[in-house]
């Protein structure tokens, strides 16, 4: 894990987080069979996107990603998940990204940045191994559909922040 030394204010807290459907019908799918309960379309935390109103110290994230990991394109997107949200195990496609970039998925980097220190009942997965016991501002990077999975069976709500890029 990397870690970024926090320097942000819980701003992230007061955004207009939306419920966004999860646009991998495959995996959706594949849930489905494997017995998650989640609603028809609604796989995921909630997100604010890079096109809403997002914090000024934002800038920073993405010129962090910019410069550290010589990304292109980077977009940012702050993610809650609350009590009983669990994303399963899935690969990004990042299907409007790479339309939009015109890029391949090899060359798409994710970074997920915890907001906060880890909580009871919050969990990150990357490849098959399990993430816990986070502290505020430790990041995970990959690159390519990479299969993760999240979940927040905790009673506090879960924080992150991801960033994407392209080489």
């Amino acid at each position: 894990m990397n870690n970024i030394k926090p320097f942000w204010d819980d701003e992230y807290k007061h955004l207009e987080y939306k419920k966004m459907p999860f646009n991998n019908n495959y995996d959706v799918s594949n849930w489905r069979e494997q017995g998650y309960p989640q609603d028809e379309k609604y796989f995921t935390g909630q997100m604010v996107g890079h096109n809403e109103k997002i914090p000024k110290w934002s800038q920073t994230f993405l010129d962090f990603a910019t410069y550290q990991y010589e990304l292109k394109d980077v977009g940012i997107c702050f993610y809650r998940m609350v009590t009983n949200e669990i994303l399963p195990a899935h690969g990004d496609d990042y299907k409007l990204y790479r339309e939009k970039f015109n890029c391949e998925i090899e060359d798409i980097t994710r970074i997920i940045v915890f907001l906060e220190d880890w909580k009871s009942g919050h969990y990150f997965e990357i490849d098959g191994q399990p993430i816990v016991n986070w502290n505020a501002g430790n990041s995970v990077v990959w690159s390519g559909n990479i299969k993760h999975m999240a979940a927040n069976i905790g009673v506090e709500d879960r924080y992150t922040l991801q960033l994407t890029g392209h080489k």
